[in-house]
């Protein structure tokens, strides 16, 4: 996967739905102890210790070694999180935009020496248990991370890792597949044209059909023209097909070894056992070299640059005739300087974030642009870090106001300084930040580090984030300008600035296809007619291989018999406040209180839901009570760690045409603030401000702008909500708030002129929502907290129950459910029945300006307590790994694509996909394949593995209990479910095939999104948009 500056779009290499949730065992704390009595100088499998240092704010201990024999550096941080990480990174600079460190990240990872089989990687996928497996290309570092809970599942996982990257096969073969290709169009037929084909030139295809990823790219590409940071890591598409299979194997001779390399590992697990198993797989293997991948400092320039760039016109738009991004990059200092890049990135955020900051005022205010440019702020990507500012979705002819707005701001700041409180608030959020326990903070670690480490930073210094909070008030207190002056040393009297702009250009795409049609021609020129017969028969021969059943017993894997019989069960206590129900659950959250209330949707009268997802977007952000949208932002990011409002969807869990309807409210803050955080709410009911039209307006501009931005990333999620669409009541809400449907109306919301009509509609929806009669609340903190939390929401019901009005549901059928099974005190959900709810087909296909295709098509099965869910769930997972991969991936050259089973619908899918129509056909050799029965116990065993990886990923404290909450799933319920997924067999499994995915058994939908479609156009029964 190739990750953009500013880890803006974390894209995998392999698409993954299942929400990585991380389980806390606070057991004694072990690790950090144990980490402890490491002593500097100490020798270890190889390895000498350089610091052992402790780490109270991130409660861990890390510890520092170099590899004595090839110089290799490593990181250990201890924790008590049962989440152990492991993850390499290389130095990889490049000098061309052939893609040369990209397509090694993928080529690496078809087969090793220990591991000859195809593809490894994907494999281990459903061998193994873990909770994330990746790899990303950065500017100048390649990394390869994976984590599991399971003791023996880290080391399988850690021996394929160290052989693929120290001694990958690197055949030639997996180069074409991987990398670039010529093939004739139809593999099998020597008559049809010569294409370009290949997974990596297609992502990049895919990656660089996204304006913001075009503008990102230039930008880096421009502020720093002399080394690495001037070509493009991943590859330029045109860039590809002139790296050859030698220069590949070289790039990984010089790069990828032990000296070049950065180790870093993170848990409970003892570290002893990693650094042998490293030594003895690996380090031990190679001597040192000098590798000399080092980045020089880019020289400053002595006067400002301009430059412009084109892009294609965005359909999507909020307005066509403004789509112009102008934005100014600054070149700052060395990122390895840890508390300069702490200094700046508070100063980043302190410039731009929020409604009080001053160019969020100066350019976002005045509605110049649609919201700020793709690349904004504080990036610590590159060996000097940069800042950019500017603005998207503007008018060419607003340039020089533009540019004058942003010199004179900056004057400002240097003048005027910031408000005390707002610091105050910043500094608030890094304290809420490393208190808070996300799933996967191994990973977030590691990331974190990477940038600073690869260039010989110091990581401990890193993990130290309270020294460099300390350090920051006392600089300020001996300097109260300090702030004033960096700005104006970086950015007031600093010569090395870009100005690039950015326009669209109605030929861009025409242009695009054309140049990579030259370069084709170029190559199928030089072609003798024996060249031309040899790639025929390569063809023939990589489509033999990917045909071909793979031996992959030579991989480590975990057995059915590895995974927990039973799942630990979640304590939670349901009770009452102010006639409200309340589910209490007591975790250790860190002193902080999560808190959430779900509120029904169902008096809404019909003709408001479209407009629901942006009362969610603005209702915490025009105001309330006192405040004006400013003052109620400030007060947010002084007392909360953030308040968020979004629509909520479930089907239930025994019946298809039954479904909740919602909004989710949630927030979460520091226990000393927990009367800040209710009194923001009651605020937020009682009295929000829906008037300000100009305030209002910026907000549908921001958020149009987010929907249209969106698509090109997540074209697969559109695809998969529209193919759902006419299959449930549930499907059919899912897309009026986040479908193509929503993405529609907001642009038309964006068009208006006149806001009015809105402003009038936004109470009404507010008078049905914020209404405690139709109403559940639930609050996880610590078991000290929790009483004084339950006091301070009884207050806060007390505040808002003037809201509370009964209203008749729009809809006759109400189901009440009860919110615990198994006590009957009446306290319930209320669902909404569509007895009368008609399936039907239908074809939907979203022209595009993209070179790539998004494909869904999804079939209604089976609710969740269903008996046959189970085995569509093992069904699903068994279908992607072990034929849609190879059929839609790697035949395919498409990015992903699988299946997946949910919301009693069993949808297919593909991701940036050079295919259209024939993606669907692949669709349905899929089910041909299922229903011939030829699998093996192996691969439904491995289909099970790769099942519980997803339903045993951990759950944070602050998300305990949430699957109860929301969607009624008791641990009960899923324990059920658990048993039933050990049941599956051959015959289960051939059974559902039968019954729902045969031709005609059940209604199904298709979605696709892309490039204009000639069959598609021709053929009746689609509906083109």
């Amino acid at each position: 996967m190739f990750r953009q500056t500013k880890a803006v779009l974390q894209k995998l290499r392999y698409l993954s739905f299942n929400g990585q949730q991380q389980t806390w065992r606070l057991k004694s704390t072990q690790a950090k102890e144990r980490a402890c009595q490491y002593q500097p100088g100490q020798k270890i499998h190889g390895f000498t210790v350089r610091e052992v240092v402790v780490v109270p704010d991130l409660f861990l201990t890390a510890v520092k070694l170099t590899h004595d024999r090839t110089g290799a550096q490593y990181l250990h941080a201890a924790r008590d999180d049962s989440n152990n990480l492991f993850s390499v990174q290389f130095r990889t600079t490049p000098m061309d935009s052939t893609g040369v460190p990209h397509i090694l990240e993928h080529t690496v990872l078809c087969g090793s020496a220990k591991f000859p089989c195809r593809d490894p990687f994907f494999k281990m996928l459903t061998r193994s248990l873990s909770t994330f497996m990746n790899a990303f290309t950065a500017s100048d570092y390649t990394m390869y991370p994976f984590s599991t809970q399971n003791g023996k599942d880290f080391q399988n996982l850690l021996s394929v890792y160290l052989d693929a990257v120290f001694f990958p096969c690197l055949r030639e073969q997996d180069f074409w597949q991987e990398g670039w290709r010529l093939e004739n169009e139809t593999p099998t037929d020597l008559t049809s044209p010569l294409v370009f084909k290949g997974v990596v030139f297609n992502e990049m295809k895919g990656v660089f059909s996204d304006n913001e990823s075009v503008y990102a790219q230039h930008l880096q590409n421009k502020l720093f023209p002399d080394h690495t940071y001037s070509v493009v890591s991943g590859g330029e598409p045109l860039a590809i097909p002139d790296l050859t299979w030698e220069q590949l194997k070289q790039f990984h001779a010089t790069h990828y070894h032990p000296s070049n390399a950065r180790f870093f590992t993170y848990g409970d697990l003892p570290l002893e056992q990693h650094l042998q198993q490293i030594e003895e797989d690996a380090l031990s293997k190679f001597e040192r070299i000098n590798p000399n991948t080092a980045v020089p400092s880019q020289p400053h320039w002595s006067s400002p640059r301009e430059d412009r760039v084109s892009c294609c016109p965005d359909a999507m738009a909020p307005d066509p005739s403004r789509q112009d991004t102008l934005c100014v990059s600054y070149l700052l200092g060395d990122i390895t300087d840890t508390f300069e890049g702490f200094t700046l990135s508070l100063l980043s955020s302190l410039m731009i974030s929020g409604p009080n900051s001053p160019f969020y005022k100066a350019l976002i205010e005045p509605k110049i642009g649609t919201d700020f440019s793709s690349v904004v702020g504080y990036d610590g990507s590159t060996k000097e870090a940069s800042f950019s500012i500017g603005l998207q979705g503007m008018a060419e002819e607003d340039a020089e106001r533009v540019k004058q707005i942003i010199s004179q701001t900056i004057d400002d700041i240097i003048e005027e300084g910031f408000e005390e409180e707002r610091i105050e608030a910043l500094l608030h959020k890094i304290e809420i930040q490393m208190k808070h326990q996300s799933t996967n903070f191994g990973l977030s670690l590691a990331s974190y580090i990477a940038s600073s480490w690869n260039h010989d930073g110091n990581p401990v210094e890193l993990l130290q984030i309270g020294n460099s909070v300390e350090q920051f008030r006392q600089t300020l207190k001996e300097n109260p300008r300090f702030l004033q002056d960096k700005v104006k040393h970086y950015f007031k009297e600093n010569t090395h600035r870009l100005t690039l702009s950015m326009s669209p250009d109605e030929a861009y795409l025409e242009k695009q296809a054309k140049a990579e049609e030259e370069k084709l021609q170029k190559k199928i020129q030089a072609l003798s007619d024996g060249d031309r017969k040899e790639i025929y028969d390569k063809g023939l021969e990589l489509l033999a291989a990917q045909s071909k059943t793979q031996d992959a017993s030579c991989l480590p894997a975990l057995k059915v018999s590895d995974i927990e019989p039973t799942i630990p069960i979640t304590a939670v206590q349901i009770s009452t406040a102010g006639g409200v129900p309340v589910q209490y659950c007591e975790q250790p959250t860190n002193g902080l209180v999560y808190f959430r209330a779900m509120c029904s949707l169902n008096t809404l009268p019909e003709d408001l839901r479209l407009y629901v997802p942006l009362f969610c977007s603005v209702i915490a952000k025009m105001g309330c009570g006192a405040l004006d949208y400013r003052q109620q932002s400030q007060e947010m990011d002084l007392r909360t760690g953030g308040v968020s409002v979004s629509t909520h969807v479930t089907t239930d869990s025994s019946q298809l045409d039954m479904y909740e309807q919602g909004v989710l409210l949630s927030s979460s803050c520091l226990e000393r603030n927990l009367p800040h955080m209710f009194h923001l709410w009651s605020d937020i009911f009682n009295s929000p401000h829906f008037n300000d039209e100009e305030r209002l307006r910026v907000l549908v501009m921001m958020s149009a702008q987010e929907l249209a931005n969106g698509i090109s990333y997540s074209g697969h999620m559109y695809a998969m909500t529209r193919a759902c669409r006419h299959l449930t009541p549930a499907g059919d809400l899912q897309e009026t708030f986040g479908g193509m449907e929503q993405v529609k109306f907001m642009k038309r919301i964006a068009e208006m002129s006149d806001l009015s009509q809105v402003i009038r509609i936004l109470p009404r929806i507010k008078k049905h929502l914020l209404n405690p009669d139709n109403m559940r609340c639930a609050v996880n903190t610590t078991p000290q907290k929790m009483s004084d939390a339950a006091a301070q929401l009884e207050s806060f019901m007390k505040d808002v129950a003037d809201n509370r009005k009964t209203r008749k549901p729009v809809r006759t059928t109400i189901i009440e459910r009860p919110l615990d099974p198994l006590d009957d005190s009446g306290l319930s959900r209320k669902l909404i029945s569509e007895v009368n709810f008609q399936p039907c087909q239908m074809k939907t296909f979203f022209q595009m300006p993209f070179p790539v295709n998004f494909v869904s098509e999804s079939i209604r099965t089976v609710p969740f307590a269903h008996e046959d869910h189970a085995s569509l769930c093992i069904l699903a997972r068994m279908m992607s790994a072990k034929f849609l991969h190879g059929e839609i991936r790697e035949k395919g050259g498409a990015y992903g694509g699988g299946a997946r089973m949910g919301g009693g619908l069993f949808t297919f899918y593909s991701y940036r996909d050079p295919n259209a129509v024939q993606t669907l056909s692949a669709f349905r050799k899929g089910v041909d394949w299922a229903k011939s029965g030829q699998f093996t116990q192996q691969d439904i065993d491995e289909a099970k593995l790769s099942v519980f990886s997803a339903v045993d990923s951990p759950v944070a404290p602050s998300s305990k209990g949430m699957g109860r909450f929301l969607s009624g799933v008791t641990d009960e319920m899923l324990q059920h479910h658990r048993e039933r997924l050990f049941a599956v067999t051959h015959e289960s499994l051939l059974q559902v095939a039968e019954r729902y995915l045969g031709a005609g058994q059940r209604t199904r939908g298709v979605a696709i999104l892309g490039p204009e479609n000639e069959t598609i156009k021709k053929d009746p029964s689609w509906i083109v948009k």
